[in-house]
């Protein structure tokens, strides 16, 4: 691949991540970059997921972009950590309760389809990764230990024993400071990952411990016979796979700083991190899993295309952004907006539009709409469209040549905007009744629209008719109370005008340009929604 160091010149955060990257293999002398995103299997994956995989190709989209060097990015799943509690939406919960403290992957699966609960919730990952397309090689805590992937790491990190120890020590309370080891063995008898003090770690490799019955053993740390705590854990994987990248959230900031002092004290450097913000929930509260006061992906994907969360991620991401169902719609027209400007940008410049990015630098040409998602929803609220056929009939009025399968983006974002519609717009839509200024103006538009109605049909479908409709409804709205100068000493129409159209017409308080609303949903129907709201 060639390289081309002058894309570092455009401002795009992944692009500046990409840079910081670069600047680490030059000085280490590599040639090839490793990425990683870790999973703890005893959940499913969730948008936080996608999130982390999204951000984390981007930056390596663009590394491979910026410096031609290869790369890989490795899923890894900490599949060999014990089981704490049995999660209460699964079947057969007793089989996980009888089998608590043992490594997922030693735990039958009550699911009934896999070799262990480990290697379901694998295969759930892997599935979720696969079907948003992302690069990745899946890797295992488990195969790794247990196929001596982590010997060496392990042997020097029982060299270091106790120098290990006095990095982690003062961040934890009395009681865990006495008994902590980066060390957890795993019980020969029990199969259970013991979390225990050590007697005695030896220069070997070999940990002498006792468990609860009093019963001592003593356990190599190689070959899978134990494994790493947490931080250690994350410590020991940059050190002996050699991870160069790796972006986690603000919660694993202290989790992020020891482990990088374990790093270097085994003898390496930790990878590049980014720390990204944590997603906030409608009332600015953060998102919590068991509390369930989020939004899930697939809520994301009834009412969105997946580019558009990709466009959500994208944005900012160190600072916290409120996830939920109203952001939607902006994140669809944002991603609408940036995939129609990329279109028409050439590179350099191009890089520094985030749809280059989602698209992975090949912006598709069927990325593109007619009528914003804003558009398509105020016309499935004008409509009352209870089918994306019955919003689709609507939309042939500003965009004839238009057909769900000529069209298929446009004809995900009517379905999508149908569903969003009925669950999100019209129940809150509350038209107000007309003051004795609006009504006047409202009166106006009415006549202008029927004097022009034939001018306009014949105009050509689109942005053009759109643009005569829009100036229509401005010289309705030059009246008072709606006028204001404008910077050249002419007097201009308001917003309080337009506010008044979408608050007494449709019951919102914002929306696209009324002009393209009209033109989609047709004028004499429009006619008729400004005289059912006179009449009210």
């Amino acid at each position: 691949m060639t390289a081309d160091p002058m894309l570092r010149t455009q401002k795009a955060w992944p692009l500046e991540e990409a840079g910081k990257l670069a600047d680490r293999l030059a000085k280490q002398g590599k040639t090839h970059a490793l990425f990683q995103t870790g999973y703890g299997p005893s959940g499913l994956p969730h948008i936080g997921t996608f999130g982390e995989v999204a951000r984390t190709s981007w930056v390596r989209h663009a590394f491979s972009q910026i410096t031609g060097l290869p790369s890989r990015l490795l899923a890894f799943s900490d599949d060999m950590d014990g089981l704490r509690k049995a999660p209460d939406n699964v079947p057969n919960r007793e089989l996980l309760l009888a089998n608590l403290g043992k490594p997922l992957t030693k735990i039958p699966d009550p699911f009934g389809t896999h070799s262990s609960f480990g290697a379901h919730n694998n295969a759930r990952l892997r599935a979720f990764l696969d079907a948003f397309g992302f690069d990745y090689e899946f890797a295992s805590s488990t195969d790794y230990y247990s196929q001596g992937r982590f010997d060496q790491a392990l042997l020097r990190m029982a060299e270091k024993h106790e120098e290990i120890r006095a990095i982690i020590l003062p961040t934890l309370g009395p009681d865990r400071r006495a008994t902590y080891s980066p060390f957890l063995p795993i019980h020969p008898i029990t199969g259970v990952v013991m979390q225990v003090p050590m007697e005695e770690v030896r220069a070997d490799g070999t940990l002498v411990w006792r468990d609860e019955e009093g019963q001592r053993f003593e356990t190599p740390v190689t070959a899978g016979h134990c494994k790493a705590q947490w931080k250690a854990d994350w410590a020991l994987r940059w050190y002996a796979l050699g991870v160069d990248y790796e972006m986690s959230g603000k919660d694993l900031i202290d989790s992020v700083r020891l482990s990088s002092a374990i790093c270097r004290a085994l003898g390496a450097e930790p990878p590049v991190n980014l720390t990204y913000e944590l997603f906030l929930d409608e009332t600015g509260q953060k998102i919590s899993k068991s509390k369930g006061n989020g939004l899930t992906i697939d809520e994301w994907l009834r009412y969105a295309p997946p580019e558009s969360l990709g466009q959500f991620m994208y944005n900012q991401p160190t600072r916290a952004k409120r996830l939920y169902f109203d952001v939607i719609p902006r994140a669809v027209d944002e991603y609408l907006q940036n995939a129609e400007r990329g279109m028409a940008t050439a590179m350099p410049e191009l890089a520094a539009n985030p749809a280059w990015h989602i698209h992975a630098g090949d912006i598709p040409q069927s990325a593109h709409s007619p009528l914003s998602f804003q558009t398509l929803l105020n016309l499935a609220a004008v409509s009352a469209a209870e089918t994306p056929e019955d919003l689709w009939a609507f939309v042939r009025n500003y965009a004839p040549d238009t057909a769900p399968g000529t069209h298929p983006f446009l004809n995900v974002l009517v379905a999508r905007a149908v569903a969003y519609c009925e669950d999100f717009v019209r129940p809150h839509l509350k038209p107000r009744i007309a003051t004795a200024e609006e009504r006047a103006g409202l009166e106006d538009l009415i006549t202008r629209l029927q004097n022009n109605a034939a001018a306009i049909d014949a105009m050509p479908p689109g942005a053009e008719r759109a643009k005569a409709i829009q100036d229509i409804i401005y010289d309705a709205g030059r009246r008072e109370p709606f006028t204001t100068p404008n910077k050249d000493g002419s007097m201009g129409v308001g917003r309080g005008w337009f506010n008044a159209l979408y608050q007494v017409l449709l019951g919102a308080d914002e929306g696209p340009r009324f002009g393209s609303v009209i033109a989609a949903y047709g004028i004499a129907r429009s006619i008729s929604v400004i005289q059912a709201a006179l009449a009210r």
